[in-house]
Formats: C-alpha cells, sequence, structure tokens
C-alpha cells in the first residue's frame, strides 16, 4: 500500500501518539487489528507510522482507522483532520457506535446518502463477524441519552441540548433536502406517524415480495424524508419517539440488505439502528435489533457470534420482558446452537422458549415488532433448529405445521420453510417427494427479489449431487435451470 508524499512533519500526530503512548510498532499493529474488523487487509508496520510522521498522507480508509483507534484510547472522539491526517468517506464506516445521538445521526445519515447513490461498493462489503463486539458491548454497557432534543424552543430560547454545531472543517448541513421534510423545522406527531405507516408499507413489500423489490425506495425515503426530520426541531418526548420510529425503518434497511445478499452493508444499518433506539430509550427494540443480527450471523454459519449477540439481547432486557419477547430471544439462541451442532444446548434454548410461552397470558401487551412471533414461527424456528442437527424426522413435522398456519403474505418465510421440509425429507430418504417440495420453493422463489431465497433453493440444490442421475432429480434440475435461479 502506497501513501502520498506530504513536505511537512506531522506534529499532530506526533503529539497524539506520545498522549496515547503508543510506539510506533504499537499504533500500527492497533490500526490493522481495526481495519479487520471492517474486513480490510492492512499491513502497516512501524515503517509505515514513521512515515506518516514525516508528513505522508495514507491513502483510502485508513486516515478514518487511525482516528478511531485514538478515539478508542483517549476516550474521546477524535477526527482524521485532528490528527493532521487528510479526511475521507471511507467505505468501512458504519460500524462505530456513536458517543452521542446527534453523532449517531451523522453516521447514519452518512449510511442512507452513500447508499442511495452510485456507490455500488458498498454493497459489496464484507461482513465482519469482529465487527458485532464493540456495538454489541457498548449498548449493553451505555448508560441512556440524557437528552435527545433539538432545535430552539418555541420562544426563541437557546438552542436545546441536542443541537448539532458543525464542527470546524465540516461541510455544513443542507437544511433543505429535494421535495422533502425542511431540515431545522419542527417535527410534528404526524411526521413520525408516517414514517411508522412507510414502515408498515415496506414490511409488507419485504415479506411478500423480497428485499431488493423496494429496497432503494426505502433508503431514499430515509435520506429525503427522515433524516431532516432528526436534524429538525422537537422536543424530549417527540425526539425519543422520532428515534424509535427512525430506528425502525433503519433496521428494515439493514434487513432488505441482507436479503439482497448485502451483508457488510446489513450488518452497518443493524448497528445504526441498535444506537438509533439506545436514544429512543427503547430497551426492548434493542433486543430486537440484535436478535436480528444474530439471525444474520446464523444464516452466514456464525454460530458463536448468534448465540452470543442472542444472549447479549437477554441480558440487555432482563426478565421483566413479556412472555413472547423472552421466547423469542431464546429461540434464536436455539438456532446458533443449531448451526454449532451443540444438540444438548438447543435443547435447553427451545425448553426456555416453551416456559416462557407457558407464562403468556391473553392479555399480555406485546411490542408490535415482537407479534410475528406466533405458533407458525416458533414451528419454523424448531423446524430450522431440528434440520441442523440432522434430526430430520423432528424437522419435517415442524415444517409441515409452519406451513400449515403461516400466513400467504409471509412468501419469503413460506420458501425457507418449504426448503428445509424438502432437506428433511431428503434426509429421511424421500427423494421424489423431497424434489417435488423443494421445485415448488423455486417456483417460488422465481417470483420474489430475495437472494436468501434462491441460496436456499440453491443449497438444497447441492445437497442432491449424490443422487444427480436420478430421474427425479434431473427433472428438478431441469425445472430450476428454467425459472432462471
Amino acid at each position: 500500500m502506497t501513501d502520498r508524499p506530504q513536505q511537512r512533519p506531522n506534529r499532530q500526530l506526533a503529539a497524539l501518539i506520545a498522549e496515547a503512548g503508543f510506539s510506533n510498532a504499537g499504533l500500527a499493529r492497533r490500526v490493522d487489528q481495526l481495519g479487520l474488523e471492517h474486513g480490510l487487509d492492512l499491513r502497516y508496520d512501524k515503517t509505515s507510522v514513521t512515515r506518516w510522521l514525516r508528513g505522508q498522507q495514507p491513502r483510502g480508509t485508513t486516515p478514518a482507522l487511525i482516528a478511531e483507534v485514538f478515539t478508542r484510547r483517549l476516550g474521546r472522539r477524535l477526527s482524521a483532520q485532528d490528527l493532521g491526517l487528510d479526511a475521507c468517506a471511507p467505505v468501512y464506516a458504519g460500524l462505530e457506535f456513536a458517543a452521542t445521538p446527534a453523532e449517531a445521526v451523522d453516521i447514519v445519515s452518512g449510511l442512507w446518502r452513500k447508499d442511495s447513490g452510485s456507490h455500488a461498493e458498498l454493497r459489496k462489503i464484507a461482513f465482519t463477524p469482529a465487527g458485532l463486539v464493540v456495538p454489541s458491548r457498548d449498548w449493553l454497557i451505555g448508560r441512556p441519552d440524557d437528552q435527545v432534543a433539538r432545535g430552539v424552543d418555541p420562544a426563541g430560547g437557546a438552542a436545546e441540548h441536542g443541537a448539532r454545531v458543525p464542527q470546524q472543517g465540516r461541510m455544513p448541513v443542507p437544511r433543505q433536502r429535494p421535495n422533502g421534510h425542511p431540515a431545522g423545522q419542527k417535527v410534528t406527531a404526524g411526521d413520525i406517524a408516517a414514517l411508522r405507516s412507510v414502515g408498515e408499507l415496506f414490511r409488507t413489500l419485504d415479506q411478500t415480495y423480497g428485499g431488493g423489490h423496494a429496497r432503494q425506495a426505502l433508503v431514499r425515503y430515509l435520506e429525503h424524508e427522515a433524516e431532516p426530520m432528526l436534524r429538525g426541531t422537537y422536543g424530549e418526548t417527540a425526539g425519543r419517539r422520532l428515534f424509535g420510529a427512525v430506528a425502525e425503518l433503519t433496521r428494515l434497511a439493514g434487513w432488505t440488505s441482507y436479503d439482497i445478499a448485502a451483508h457488510g452493508l446489513a450488518q452497518r444499518y443493524f448497528v445504526q439502528a441498535l444506537r438509533l433506539a439506545q436514544a429512543a430509550g427503547d430497551r426492548p427494540y434493542g433486543s430486537y435489533v440484535l436478535v436480528t443480527m444474530s439471525r444474520q450471523a446464523v444464516y452466514l454459519g456464525h454460530g458463536r457470534e448468534a448465540v452470543q449477540l442472542a444472549r447479549v439481547a437477554q441480558q440487555g432486557i432482563g426478565s421483566a420482558a413479556p412472555p413472547i419477547v423472552q421466547s423469542l430471544l431464546h429461540a434464536v439462541e436455539a438456532r446458533g446452537h443449531g448451526v454449532l451442532g451443540e444438540a444438548r444446548a438447543c435443547a435447553a434454548a427451545l425448553a426456555r422458549v416453551e416456559r416462557a410461552l407457558e407464562a403468556a397470558r391473553p392479555g399480555d401487551e406485546v411490542p408490535q415488532w415482537a407479534r410475528f412471533f406466533d405458533e407458525a414461527q416458533l414451528a419454523d424456528e424448531l423446524g430450522h433448529c431440528h434440520h441442523d442437527l440432522h434430526q430430520y424426522r423432528a424437522a419435517a413435522q415442524h415444517a409441515e405445521r409452519s406451513l400449515q398456519l403461516r400466513g400467504a403474505g409471509f412468501a419469503r418465510s413460506r420458501v425457507f420453510c418449504r426448503v428445509v421440509l424438502a432437506s428433511a425429507r431428503l434426509g429421511m430418504g424421500e427423494l421424489e417427494q423431497a424434489c417435488v417440495l423443494g421445485a415448488e420453493a423455486a417456483q417460488q422463489a422465481s417470483e420474489m427479489r430475495s437472494a436468501r431465497a434462491v441460496e436456499y433453493v440453491r443449497e438444497f440444490e447441492r445437497r442432491l449431487e449424490p443422487y444427480k442421475d436420478a430421474a427425479a432429480v434431473r427433472g428438478f434440475r431441469e425445472r430450476v435451470a428454467s425459472l432462471g435461479v
């Protein structure tokens, strides 16, 4: 990796290295380690740091990485400019758990703007398991934000605590987004209700047609409507509700990104949704974001990280959560154990799911986001767990039950469950029935924009390789080929 020459020694960087107590080799090692968290293979050494001190400018994302190393060490937010380095807009950004609500707005709005544009590299960033540790820890141990209110009071008084003062050297935030909510304008209850209504619309589109169907429209909505609201004027109560509504939309942007296999981008959206949920003062919703992150880790085969995320969610929400929420958190932990092949731990987690459900009562207050966890979803989770543990008869029983109970609106979930059933039938030696079910799933997957649905079908097809000469398998493959799945 080459750096650009600069003539003058970097005294700002030298002073901060001395304050932090770093050796040149120590700083280089920390930059390399932070790069790994963000999927970057950097190979800096003490000679690299010597060049930076002499005035050479590191390229690409490195200035932001160096600034983050010092931020973590010194406990205060430092930018590349504070280190005497050139500023950049790194594609890795987004895994930071912001120190303040205002900083969270800056980070997430930067993601929206890049994602809504032509920054294709943003959708190619790799998922990094190491990048899960710091945000989940910071959420678990972090204190609630004292204030989120922003702007000027109706009497024309001083700016409230949350008001953002542009830092020196930064471009000012535009006061008006094209065709959007005017930045600086007072946020109303109607604005927040609109955000939630839009969320319902996009969730329905995602469940029925896949994450790729309207993902870009969702991101553009966040950029042009949600960001100006976050930079508007609001009191404490409205501010918490606003951050909560935007957290839900940001999680959904991550979920739809995950569904099109933009896994690094999805991970960043989830981290920012977690931080926005903290600004909203909504601990339960933060646990749900962690559940979402755990599901992504399960899908990508990172069972250990999936279990850890589920446990952080359990610890962070405590025993006061409604039984349905507790059962959801334990079910997601069970999925992680299933991926790891840990049958006893998986069974123990599922037993906790059952105990939590037994404690549920008809009049219990359940958050809107947890209401999907019904009998159909529980049977789906059980089917996946037993399938991952190669307990095919039980997997087939639960998958069949889920398909019987699941509404047609959950089209993508039905594809997943049908493939689980097909794989279970295959494991039980029922090749022809497995191929029939697999072909049905392939037909459904071809009608939506979901990389996950397609990957489920392809994984089933790979399982058929030992039987490739069978007539049923040849017919299945011809069907899949004709569908273009």
